[in-house]
């Protein structure tokens, strides 16, 4: 018997991009492909996808690639991988019809092929029996994903929360969750974001009480906005409309997308006598309005966020509005929400969060709701993931607390390999893994040397210097010039800094004038060196060498 191989090359050891490839011999699939968010420090970065190299120098070996769900942190990277392999996508009806709208909007991606991910019907990919196992999350049609391979059977729990009250009505597959458990379960890969929360998460249904007590009192218009996959969360706000005697629009090109998708599909129940479109929002009073609206993490070019700008063109922010953020704040976007926050503040606006407020619920299962799912699929190995070293760390004591083997459990990074054969497990290597970033116009990598530049370039600016060098008598021909821009610097510490480097390039190496590039490079080094001393400051040094 060979080897089985499971290899996170996202999601673990972070809340996002969550894409995982397993491997048995010269077969290979990925369950997900997701996207993460940039912190503020990464300046011109829209998005961050996982680094493919490792995918790409074993393509031959892809036989398919699974998603969980529709939600962008796992499914949001395929436009980005699809350019490189092409193999079959497994994805629910629902999900299908979402990922399928996002890709067809690249032409070099309308030939994507797409299969069923039937709940609970076993089907083959390889040598790997799939089977679905529907569990409850904040979208529809999320699935626990098992892949039965030569060693055993590997449980990816997905994004999930054991519900009672969904709003669908459909509850998890608790009964399939427990037989898997019996059959044999080798390898639970699941969800850690909140093992640190004590006792059981909230329904999503609760939210809708707390919407429409909003609704109810708002003297003017109500906006909310969430994430534009929230399929549960805009069924709660139209119901919540439809209690208090509100219509309901949408404003957003993506939250209008999937709002009429799913409402096409059957996923919304929106009355007709309660829908109006954006473009007549004016012929309603405000008291009548409920407008769902993208932005809720503070995206630039949202729908909310313009708005709070006075750039969207449709609707205008003003006093009497209530802005309701029906969403948590992902790592790294603190800043653009509250930014946005601020400036509906300013027009105002009032602006109502979760805090304190039941108007957000959790997509992810509390300590109790893990440890039923340990309970019920009784692993040997464990690999806790979708979480920070905290969560990951945090699952592990939950572990140690259900009496769980030290030896049997795994705190995976992205890039270790877990190699299972049929007598053990172990982390035997690591592959390339790691952040890509994308800019905003999507077809760009930004690398870490560039990133740095921008820091720089956001800290101290930059400074140039231009200079004519005669390289047989290795001086300068006249004195150099310096420009600068975003430079903390008065003429006299300007001019100090040049004469430095004029006295400094005296002593410079012979083989320092062997061409203008070694000249270059030893300007900006003596540059950087001289600014530092006289103001503190790194700037980006860029020096116009030309030699005579």
């Amino acid at each position: 018997m060979g080897i089985v191989r499971l290899i996170p090359l996202g999601g673990s050891g972070e809340i996002g991009k969550n894409c995982t490839v397993v491997e048995q011999d010269d077969d290979m699939i990925i369950v997900d492909c997701g996207i993460s968010f940039p912190h503020e420090e990464h300046h011109g970065v829209d998005i961050v996808i996982p680094d493919f190299t490792y995918i790409l120098e074993n393509r031959d070996k892809l036989r398919g690639i699974i998603l969980t769900h529709a939600h962008e942190d796992h499914v949001g990277a395929l436009s980005f991988l699809l350019k490189e392999v092409n193999v079959p996508l497994y994805a629910s009806p629902l999900t299908e019809a979402l990922v399928r709208s996002k890709l067809e909007e690249r032409v070099h991606l309308k030939d994507i092929e797409f299969k069923p991910l039937p709940a609970g019907k076993p089907f083959k990919i390889g040598p790997f029996t799939i089977e679905p196992v529907r569990v409850t999350h904040s979208i529809p049609e999320t699935h626990a994903i098992s892949i039965t391979t030569e060693h055993g059977r590997i449980l990816f729990t997905a994004d999930f929360k054991f519900d009672m009250n969904p709003v669908d009505r459909i509850q998890s597959d608790f009964n399939r969750l427990t037989e898997m458990g019996d059959e044999g379960v080798l390898l639970l890969v699941s969800d850690s974001t909140n093992v640190d929360q004590k006792g059981w998460s909230r329904s999503e249904s609760e939210v809708e009480s707390g919407l429409e007590s909003i609704f109810k009192n708002a003297e003017g218009r109500v906006l909310v906005t969430t994430f534009s996959s929230q399929i549960h969360r805009m069924q709660q706000v139209v119901n919540a409309a439809k209690a208090t005697g509100r219509y309901v629009s949408v404003c957003g090109r993506r939250m209008d997308q999937v709002f009429q998708m799913c409402r096409n599909m059957k996923y919304l129940s929106v009355p007709d006598d309660i829908y109006v479109p954006n473009e007549d929002l004016n012929k309603y009073k405000h008291d009548e309005i409920v407008v769902l609206v993208t932005g809720s993490q503070g995206e630039q070019m949202a729908a909310l966020s313009q708005m709070s700008r006075g750039e969207y063109s449709r609707m205008k922010v003003v006093q009497g509005d209530t802005i309701v953020y029906s969403a948590r704040a992902i790592p790294g976007n603190e800043g653009g929400i509250w930014r946005t926050i601020n400036r509906l503040f300013k027009l105002g606006a009032d602006v109502i969060t979760d805090y304190g407020t039941p108007i957000h619920v959790s997509g992810h299962g509390y300590e109790d709701e893990i440890r039923l799912m340990y309970q019920m699929t009784k692993p040997f190995y464990v690999a806790p993931v979708h979480g920070e070293p905290r969560h990951q760390i945090h699952f592990s004591r939950l572990l140690d607390d259900l009496g769980h083997p030290g030896h049997r459990k795994f705190i995976l990074a992205n890039g270790d390999v877990l190699q299972i054969d049929e007598q053990k497990a172990w982390i035997a290597d690591k592959v390339q893994a790691g952040d890509v970033w994308i800019d905003q116009h999507g077809n760009a990598v930004v690398t870490d040397s560039c990133l740095r530049q921008r820091t720089a370039l956001a800290n101290d600016g930059i400074f140039i210097i231009s200079a004519l060098i005669d390289t047989d008598d290795q001086c300068f021909v006249g004195k150099p010039t310096s420009y600068s821009s975003g430079f903390v610097g008065d003429n006299d510490a300007i001019e100090d800094i040049m004469d430095d480097l004029i006295k400094g390039c005296s002593r410079f190496k012979t083989e320092a004038f062997s061409s203008a590039e070694a000249i270059k490079n030893e300007l900006e080094k003596a540059a950087r060196r001289f600014i530092y001393h006289r103001t503190s400051q790194k700037p980006v040094v860029i020096a116009v060498v030309q030699t005579v």
